[in-house]
């Protein structure tokens, strides 16, 4: 699992503009399962999605597709955990150690 935390580079106003492009790119990696949360950051300095994937390289590429970078309003910190504990509702998305050799 994945922290994606957004930090803005570029003025709000434009962020703003790019606002409706940017929420259909997270609604298309909603809709592929990828995304399972997303929001603003308090104060609106960025924000935070919540991806699931166990490829690195793969979420690295998919956030250089996000409207916002490419317009170079925002850029990416990638966190990557195991989320082996999880609420009920989340348990689907509950990760395993790896085994100890």
């Amino acid at each position: 699992m994945f922290v994606l935390e957004l930090t803005y580079t570029g003025p709000v106003e434009r962020v703003d503009d790019l606002l409706a492009e940017h929420v259909a790119w997270l609604d298309s990696h909603y809709e592929s399962g990828v995304f399972i949360a997303s929001g603003r950051k308090n104060p609106r300095d960025g924000g935070i999605i919540l991806a699931v994937g166990d490829d690195r390289a793969r979420i690295e590429e998919l956030t250089a597709t996000d409207p916002f970078v490419v317009d170079g309003v925002c850029a990416y910190r990638i966190t990557e955990f195991l989320a082996t504990r999880t609420a009920p509702g989340l348990a689907a998305y509950r990760q395993r150690l790896p085994a100890q050799a």
